[in-house]
Order: structure tokens, then C-alpha cells, then sequence
């Protein structure tokens, strides 16, 4: 299926999707119903081009390892929504911006910090000697000592590939 092919059908089921997924999470959708079905077609397209729901508000790169951090929903959604009140491309509002209450205000990109001022969890928290790993969603922020991550978060639904080992080997 090619962009052009992407029909109301297909936004409406996506839209319904994200929609039941963020309410049942504790998220809100953008309000405005209009701009938020031009995301979730921006999010098809990016499917279609690439195979993955990169965010329609970033340029992917098409290669999935190196987009993971950018995959709907980013890993940069909820530090976005806690300081701003919406991530970056407002798909994701808080309850003040869902009442009405304020209004989206242009959100910096989280993306590219430099590297040396990423923390390394590890060295931060120090040596364990755990069982199991522990593995953190990039996403949300979820932790879980297992031995693989989940197949599917089972907060914000994010897929394996999208966690990290947070402590341990």
C-alpha cells in the first residue's frame, strides 16, 4: 500500500487504537480530533515508508535501531509531557490541555542531547550482584528484573525493542 492509498478507514482504526490505548494507560490524545487524525496519518506513512511508526513530527532515518528512540509513542513523551504539558509533536496532551485549560506551546526536541551529558545508569547506581537484569522501558520509564524483557510493556504498551538493560549484566 502506497501513501496515497492511506484512506480515512485506516486513520479512523489507528486513531481508535491510540485512543483506547491511551485511556487505558492514564494518557489523553490531543483534543483537537482534526490535527490528531493528521498525525496518525503521518504515523501510517512513516509505517509504510519505513515499517514503524516513527514519530510524524521527526525525520527517520530508516533505519530501525537508530529510530527506536523516535517509535510512537518516543522515548521523549513523558518528560515532554511533564514539563510542557504535550510531547513534541502534541499528539500526547495532559489533562490541562485536554480541558482546555492551556495550550500547546512549541516543545524543544530532546533528541539529540550531546553524549557526554547522557547519564550511564550503571556507573550512577553502582555494582549490583542481582539475579536477574533489570530492564527499563525507554518509553515510560517501567522497570522489571527478569531475565529478557516483555514481549509488550504492560504500562504504555511499548514493544521489546524499546527497553533497555537498566541494572546488571
Amino acid at each position: 500500500m502506497e501513501e496515497s492509498q492511506i484512506n480515512n478507514n485506516d486513520i479512523d482504526k489507528l486513531f481508535n487504537k491510540l485512543s483506547k490505548d491511551a485511556e487505558l494507560s492514564g494518557y489523553n490524545l490531543n483534543p483537537d480530533t482534526s490535527f490528531t487524525k493528521s498525525l496518525v496519518r503521518g504515523l501510517l506513512v512513516n509505517e509504510k515508508r519505513y515499517g514503524y511508526e516513527a514519530c510524524p513530527c521527526r525525520l527517520a532515518s530508516g533505519n530501525k535501531q537508530e529510530d527506536l528512540d523516535i517509535i510512537c509513542p518516543c522515548d521523549y513523551r513523558d518528560p515532554d509531557l511533564g514539563q510542557y504539558g504535550a510531547c513534541y509533536c502534541a499528539l500526547y496532551v495532559d489533562e490541562s490541555i485536554k480541558s482546555g485549560s492551556k495550550k500547546v506551546m512549541p516543545i524543544p526536541d530532546r533528541r539529540f542531547i550531546r553524549d557526554e551529558e547522557k547519564i550511564d545508569n550503571k556507573n550512577k547506581i553502582g555494582n549490583t550482584d542481582l539475579k536477574y537484569p533489570v530492564w527499563r522501558c525507554k518509553v515510560c520509564g517501567y522497570l522489571c528484573a527478569r531475565e529478557n524483557p516483555p514481549a509488550v510493556c504492560p504500562v504504555c504498551k511499548a514493544k521489546k525493542e524499546r527497553f533497555e538493560i537498566f541494572i546488571g549484566r
